[in-house]
């Protein structure tokens, strides 16, 4: 998609911008197979819904919800800070984060792919900096876009290898706040198998290493997404179980069970690194 066009939906106001992400949903379920192919066998793997009528409001609902996140998204890169605020009406939970700080051992936020977790980086950086772990996407156009977008805030970004990892143990050590998105599915050798939603899931069990070799305290959080364009409410909540990852799994369970139409069920969350298909059926037995 041309930038001059980006730049010109980001100027609208959010109601319509999430107007038109609705018109892009739609478009993409209909236009690409494994996009609706995946919303669907997410939802009906994952056993969420009582019967086939529930089912298919739900799919309805999520691809609304998707087609939003994918435009404000898009508009939050482009827009300045300032602008970008004003979408937030409430933030909850704040003073878990302004505890955190006070220990001086370093924030780790958790922000699934839930709602927009987007806004809730920019509503931190407003403040104070932060280092977040990010794998660049095979369209070269939106990797650019994604990197400028979160360099324009306090944002410092540390990718997903070795070196990323050693610069958010220096980050943490320095006090400061790191952000990592939890259910994303780690290389091979990078994760383990956990159980999420009833099904074996990759997940990575670097939240856990860097915790014990900081002491950093771990945050979830997640931008809310309000409707008719009304904006974001952010929520901030300490994860007071363990750090394994299947601690973290059931912890980002329940957040989506409170909003499971703003989940993004297009993802491939429960996909199977080739060389690790005997761990998982492993796993299973």
């Amino acid at each position: 998609m041309p930038k001059f066009i980006l730049k010109i939906i980001a100027m609208l106001p959010l109601p319509i911008i999430h107007g038109l992400g609705i018109i892009v949903g739609w478009g993409s379920y209909w236009s690409d197979v494994k996009f609706s192919r995946r919303i669907r066998n997410n939802l009906h793997n994952i056993k969420f819904c009582p019967d086939l009528k529930a089912h298919a409001r739900l799919v309805h609902l999520t691809v609304n919800e998707t087609g939003k996140g994918i435009l404000e998204t898009l508009a939050i890169w482009l827009k300045s800070e300032r602008s970008v605020l004003k979408w937030v009406k409430n933030c909850e939970g704040w003073q878990h984060v302004e505890d955190a700080l006070a220990t001086n051992k370093g924030i780790i936020f958790l922000t699934p792919h839930l709602g927009c977790y987007e806004i809730a980086a920019r509503y931190y950086t407003a403040k104070h900096p932060m280092t977040v772990l990010y794998s660049p996407t095979r369209q070269g156009w939106l990797s650019n876009l994604m990197e400028q977008g979160r360099q324009r805030s306090n944002t410092s970004l540390a990718p997903a290898n070795l070196s990323g990892v050693r610069n958010l143990l220096k980050t943490l050590k320095r006090g400061e706040a790191v952000g990592i998105l939890p259910d994303q599915v780690p290389d091979l050798g990078d994760g383990v198998w956990a159980t999420y939603f009833g099904q074996p899931a990759y997940t990575m069990n670097l939240v856990g290493k860097l915790a014990e070799a900081t002491g950093a305290k771990v945050l979830l959080t997640y931008g809310e997404r309000l409707s008719w364009g009304r904006g974001f409410t952010i929520y901030v909540e300490p994860l007071n179980t363990g750090t394994s990852a299947q601690d973290i799994n059931n912890a980002i369970e329940q957040l989506v069970r409170k909003k499971p139409e703003q989940y993004l069920w297009s993802y491939r969350r429960f996909k199977q690194p080739q060389p690790a298909r005997e761990k998982r059926i492993k796993h299973t037995q």
